[in-house]
């Protein structure tokens, strides 16, 4: 009963990979135009005049959704192990792009609009201001892994790739610091982001500890 089980779990699996491999480019395109809603919707909101002081809703609203973009890229390899569907991997680029793409825009609105390009108010914060130099820290470590995301730096770099991929460790962590680091009184929000986090590198950690077992 239990191989049989088994064996209609497996091709059920394989036909749900080939189902997602057949319409993967609409599924992309469907991702990429849910990734950019949260642009639209900043759009919309400052076009209608709402937020009160827009510089610092849109440097809030960029630094959240480069979180969640974070977090979903970092979701789908368990996502992937607990439904067998491989194809979910070939998603993940694009998730990790946006997170990149609104961490820009962040970085872009603090330099910008909120420091004019001041390069000596930069480095004051950067030293003076734990947050900013969590931020900052989270995204050098990000930019690496932006510039090596093409198919190109994975044949070139080869089992480099994963080690230097392995960096959205500790950059998640550094941007759910700095999360918690900015806004100090309300933290129910930075704690959730964080504890997504944990159930995310608990899973990998538990993952690898049982692999080491079974060796």
């Amino acid at each position: 009963m239990g191989a049989h089980s088994q064996a209609l779990g497996g091709a059920a699996r394989s036909s749900a990979n080939v189902w997602l491999g057949r319409r993967l480019p609409w599924l992309k395109a469907a991702l990429f135009l849910v990734c950019l809603l949260p642009l639209a919707r900043a759009a919309w909101l400052l076009a209608a005049g709402e937020p009160t002081n827009p510089i610092e809703f849109i440097t809030r609203s960029t630094g959240t959704w480069t979180l969640v973009m974070l977090l979903a890229t970092l979701a789908v390899s368990p996502l992937r192990r607990a439904t067998g569907w491989g194809q979910l991997l070939r998603l993940r680029r694009l998730l990790g792009l946006f997170a990149f793409f609104y961490a820009s825009l962040h970085f872009t609105t603090y330099f910008w609009l909120d420091q004019f390009f001041d390069w000596a108010a930069i480095a004051r914060d950067i030293v003076k201001r734990p947050f900013v130099t969590l931020g900052f820290a989270a995204f050098c470590l990000m930019l690496p892994l932006a510039l090596t995301s093409t198919d190109a730096a994975m044949r070139r770099l080869k089992r480099r790739w994963g080690q230097l991929h392995a960096l959205v460790y500790p950059l998640a962590v550094l941007a759910v610091l700095h999360y918690a680091w900015l806004v100090k009184k309300d933290l129910s929000q930075p704690l959730a982001y964080g504890a997504v986090l944990f159930v995310l590198l608990a899973e990998r950690a538990l993952r690898r500890w049982l692999a080491s077992r079974r060796a």
